[in-house]
């Protein structure tokens, strides 16, 4: 992981140990209780281990691993609850698993599954108050997204599905009060029979969707402009202002540059922020991760096609650092600045010995 920018000295780690407890810490290893004391935040991701199978770690800012749960398959994104200090890890799809995990270890982990029918998109959110968790879903023989609601108070029972407004949900997130269910849909067409592969990409329907939490009214829903049909809205995270910036990856030729990030909010358009092209090049077309540093007003943005990572300013959109990052992965917001990990293992200067996922969260 490599950080950028600015210092400030949060708490969150000291958080993460008071909310572990003395039963946590007695059980870590001299090594990694020292590791843990030297850190000011604690990250989660999911990573593939030298034998092939997979797992999800939590682990230092430095990149020193703390502990680690195995999975039955490779995981994708990742979400943490603030208030109840769960995580949660879904399935990369087609995968149709979730674990939801207490990082201190206190409570045992709950393994859920899709319905049939279903599948994980690789992404969703709890609530603010920790009692629902919402995943993004395919209903594949619909040909539809859809938005799995768990209730937390019921060993993650699915309670409800809201439809998503489109095709190809991948990402979404929660407003801070929790009235807003905030979804990318990619447009791309796939179903498990045909494993990852892309069916539509002629006539792909991507857009931006807000729907009510509650209901799962769709409030909102803004498709892509007519040339930009291609750019499959992917990834979200929302500044300090409200606004949700999404990310996107182009499916149409090389030798375009389109905008591949802005950002919109309830009853307003979509803005793309226009990033010089050279540095649209470099990011190859892709962006894999975005996350918000909302205290510095920073927006993160990787690239593992082009090994790229950019930072941009929150309130104007220009490009503040951009840094060839060889396998760029996960991004969040760190201490200070932003934190990026690699799929070869990179932490801040340590290489471990896995191969970290697409997807970096915070852990408070």
């Amino acid at each position: 992981m490599r950080t950028f920018e600015v210092r400030t000295g949060e708490i969150d780690r000291r958080s993460f140990v008071k909310a572990a407890g003395v039963g946590f810490l007695a059980a870590l290893s001299p090594e990694k209780l020292m590791a843990l004391d030297r850190s000011d935040a604690v990250f989660a991701s999911a990573f593939r281990a030298p034998d092939g199978s997979y797992g999800v770690a939590t682990i230092t800012e430095r990149g020193e691993i703390i502990e680690r749960i195995a999975l039955p398959a490779r995981a994708h994104g990742l979400s943490y609850c603030l208030l109840t200090g769960r995580c949660v890890v879904f399935a990369r799809r087609p995968g149709t698993f979730a674990l939801i995990f207490d990082p201190s270890g206190q409570d045992e982990p709950v393994l859920i599954s899709t319905p049939s029918g279903r599948h994980f998109y690789g992404h969703g959110h709890f609530s603010p108050d920790g009692r629902l968790l919402y995943a993004s879903e395919n209903d594949f023989d619909g040909n539809r997204g859809v938005i799995g609601v768990y209730d937390a108070k019921s060993q993650f029972r699915r309670i409800a599905e809201f439809d998503a407004g489109g095709i190809g949900t991948h990402d979404m997130t929660v407003s801070d009060d929790g009235r807003l269910l905030i979804v990318a849909n990619g447009g791309i067409e796939t179903h498990p029979d045909f494993g990852r592969t892309k069916l539509n990409l002629d006539r792909m329907q991507p857009s931006l969707a807000i729907l009510d939490a509650a209901s799962g009214e769709i409030i909102e829903r803004h498709p892509m402009p007519d040339h930009l049909r291609q750019l499959s809205t992917r990834h979200l995270d929302v500044d300090r202002r409200g606004r949700i910036w999404f990310a996107c990856q182009y499916e149409g030729p090389r030798t375009d540059h389109p905008p591949l990030t802005g950002y919109f909010a309830l009853g307003d358009d979509i803005t793309f922020i226009d990033i010089p092209p050279e540095t649209t090049e470099k990011l190859a077309n892709y962006v894999g991760a975005i996350a918000v540093n909302r205290r510095e007003r920073l927006v993160g943005l990787t690239s593992p096609k082009g090994g790229y990572a950019v930072i941009l300013d929150a309130v104007t959109g220009q490009v503040l650092r951009e840094d060839p990052v060889p396998d760029a992965a996960g991004v969040a917001r760190a201490p200070t600045g932003i934190a990026v990990s690699t799929y070869s293992g990179e932490l801040e200067g340590t290489r471990s010995n896995v191969n970290w996922d697409q997807h970096l969260v915070r852990l408070g």
